[in-house]
């Protein structure tokens, strides 16, 4: 079973750095794309970046300069480094890749998760 295994998460102050990770399990396919999205309490789910393989990397605003999406294929995990938070990057972070399988076409996966919070 092809799951998105997200780690990283945690609690840190105004201004301090996080690396979640996004992780493939369970399947040999490759990562074409992956997407960062957040959610807020009581808010809905927001894109945070991109990046499409062989592509430049996206962001959005509230993040462009401070965020920055990777992927490491021969690992098939995805990484967004986060600098310089701030509390309003408050949220529960989510995954999401785009797989092809091997003759099999591509596919949508989301992660479980990760819980950010930031203190000020």
């Amino acid at each position: 079973q092809v799951q998105l295994v997200e780690s990283g998460g945690g609690l840190v102050q105004t201004g301090e750095s996080l690396r979640l990770s996004c992780a493939v399990s369970g399947s040999a396919a490759r990562i074409n794309a992956m997407s960062w999205y957040r959610q807020a309490p009581g808010k809905q789910r927001d894109y945070v970046a991109r990046i499409f393989s062989g592509d430049r990397p996206d962001y959005a605003d509230s993040v462009k300069g401070r965020f920055t999406i990777s992927v490491d294929y021969g690992k098939s995990t995805g990484y967004l480094q986060m600098n310089t938070l701030k509390p309003e990057d408050t949220a529960i972070y989510y995954c999401n890749a785009v797989l092809h399988h091997p003759g099999l076409g591509v596919a949508t996966y989301w992660g479980q998760g990760t819980q950010v919070t930031v203190s000020s």
